[in-house]
């Protein structure tokens, strides 16, 4: 019998957080593999195995999980650096290069993930891909007045641009900025660090979900012959 996705994501993100040490700042990310590492930090910290730990929240959302176990926060004002973040990500080919902002919060996430001295990647098997953008589009926050010729700028790329609506809610998806979400489906992309500059030099992008050349270790949860298992890629 398979596992279920979550027991995995729960492994590897338990896995994660057992990576962070006293004193340290962490970067903690959005979604629902790093919602299990946040959940283990607080526990550790409750249990006394850790101390000192502040956060650095990267999306409303990591912000209320961190309150609610116990992890102290901080803004990037208030450190000279972050130690270690841990976050997620919806796609990871085999340069560790990844698409990130299912959640919508790949500009937060982007900011924190980069200024880590060690960035570590969660995810379970179903993430790994052989070419960015296989199973999932580019995520690409833009100002809401820009949102038009963003998008023909995008089709005149290659790319087929989708404005994200919300679930149970008339209208586009809002980003803790106050700004939309245009999701870009390319039908190949042959070089991912050269894709992520050219989106974010159109005017009015704001970030976009390519994480090219971030990422130092990926732990991959997966189900060996019934197994969860944490597979470490670096």
């Amino acid at each position: 019998m398979s596992l279920s996705a979550t027991v995995l994501k729960q492994k590897v993100g338990i896995a994660a957080a057992q990576r962070v040490q006293s004193g340290m700042v962490v970067g903690l990310g959005t979604g629902s593999t790093t919602a299990f590492a946040i959940e283990e930090i607080g526990r550790r910290l409750k249990a006394g195995e850790i101390k000192d730990i502040v956060g650095v929240p990267t999306s409303f959302q990591a912000s209320v999980l961190a309150k609610q176990y116990g992890i102290p926060l901080v803004t990037l004002d208030d450190v000279s650096g972050v130690d270690l973040a841990i976050d997620g990500a919806d796609e990871v080919d085999p340069h560790k290069n990844l698409i990130k902002g299912g959640g919508a919060a790949h500009t937060r996430e982007k900011v924190v993930d980069y200024l880590a001295k060690q960035f570590i990647v969660v995810v379970d098997q179903s993430k790994l891909v052989d070419r960015l953008g296989s199973t999932y589009p580019v995520p690409i926050e833009v100002i809401p007045m820009a949102t038009a010729p963003v998008m023909r700028t995008i089709t005149a790329l290659g790319g087929k641009p989708e404005l994200r609506l919300g679930v149970k809610k008339d209208g586009p998806i809002i980003t803790d900025q106050g700004n939309f979400v245009i999701d870009a489906t390319f039908a190949e992309i042959a070089n991912p660090g050269e894709l992520e500059k050219t989106l974010n030099n159109i005017p009015g992008v704001v970030e976009n979900g390519l994480f090219v050349g971030a990422a130092d270790i990926i732990l991959v949860g997966e189900d060996q012959n019934g197994t969860a298992v944490v597979r470490e890629i670096v």
